[in-house]
């Protein structure tokens, strides 16, 4: 019995002059798109590019804005010249007590109330409004504010521990080197919180529910639940914003600027509040190479730090 094969419909080549599925990409149409392009190109290269490499060659000359008759390349004269400064070597050890001082506190606040937020509740809206709004405001604006609440004569921070008690004689909060760091950074955890709370908030609410549900039937409690589905299902971005953050309060000066300026007698200087005063004086070579640095020893954290959360192979 003969078996008659099933006849297919034959393929009509494509016409002459015309192609068959997606455009193709000629000459011109990349011209169009460079064109479309190169606004972008030339303002990023002019207000980005072109700084930074003007920058990087300024922290190998003797740049100073006092005196620009001498701008010769110096080699590493700028980076000796730092490294033996007193004053820049406090400003490291200040960095360092601002950084964790701030990230631990801001870490911790955000993710609890990251935590409430997911949860349904009259209002919700409006709390998370209330929350995310110190993320609209500029640094510098909450600085002076900052500046005015932790004032030792008439702040409302002193005014407040006075009439609960828990000091009987005003704390010149930014008067006195002991306490004026501890108000920075005050000031600089409730303006960072808001930024965990929204990114960990939005990674909690790509978790899905049946992971919940199963946790509850299995008899898990709320401890074990957060260790054991909530941290891991947002483990990365939990990384990458601790990431983030360490970048951004390490070169974040404008809130000191705003409360303490450096002072008092340079107790609250970071490196980068530093560096802008060491421009302020006019010497760039010096402030280009002290950035230089910052860049450097912020890049090496990045890669140390992504390599040492990089999840590991399981072993063959």
């Amino acid at each position: 019995m003969a078996v008659t094969a099933t006849e297919r419909p034959a393929v009509r080549p494509p016409a002459p002059g015309r192609t068959s599925g997606r455009r193709q990409f000629t000459g011109r149409t990349a011209l169009i798109l460079f064109a479309f392009m190169l606004p972008a190109i030339f303002f990023v290269g002019l207000f980005t590019y072109y700084p930074l490499l003007n920058g990087i060659s300024m922290a190998f000359r003797n740049y100073n804005l006092n005196d620009l008759s001498d701008t010769s390349w110096v080699g590493l004269e700028n980076f000796r010249t730092l490294l033996g400064d007193e004053m820049f070597r406090g400003t490291v050890k200040n960095s360092l007590v601002w950084v964790v001082g701030s990230l631990v506190p801001q870490f911790l606040i955000g993710f609890t109330l990251a935590l409430w937020l997911r949860r349904r509740f009259r209002f919700r809206g409006t709390y998370q409004a209330l929350v995310f709004f110190p993320w609209a405001v500029s640094g510098f604006l909450i600085g002076i504010l900052f500046r005015w609440m932790f004032n030792g004569e008439f702040g409302v921070v002193n005014d407040l521990l006075m009439k609960t008690h828990l000091i009987s004689t005003p704390v010149p909060w930014l008067a006195d080197a002991r306490y004026a760091m501890i108000a920075v950074i005050i000031a600089n955890v409730w303006y960072g919180v808001t930024f965990f709370a929204i990114m960990i908030l939005a990674a909690l609410q790509s978790v899905p529910e049946e992971l919940y549900e199963a946790s509850a039937i299995d008899g898990a409690g709320k401890v074990r639940t957060l260790f054991s589905i909530t941290i891991p299902s947002i483990r990365t971005t939990l990384a990458l914003t601790v990431l983030l953050r360490v970048i951004w309060i390490f070169n974040s000066p404008e809130l000191i600027f705003g409360m303490t300026g450096g002072g008092p007698a340079n107790e609250t200087h970071i490196v980068t509040s530093y560096m802008i005063q060491v421009t302020q004086e006019g010497d760039y070579g010096r402030a280009s190479a002290m950035g230089l640095m910052v860049v450097f020893v912020l890049m090496l954290f990045a890669i140390f730090y992504l390599l040492a959360i990089r999840p590991k192979k399981a072993m063959r």
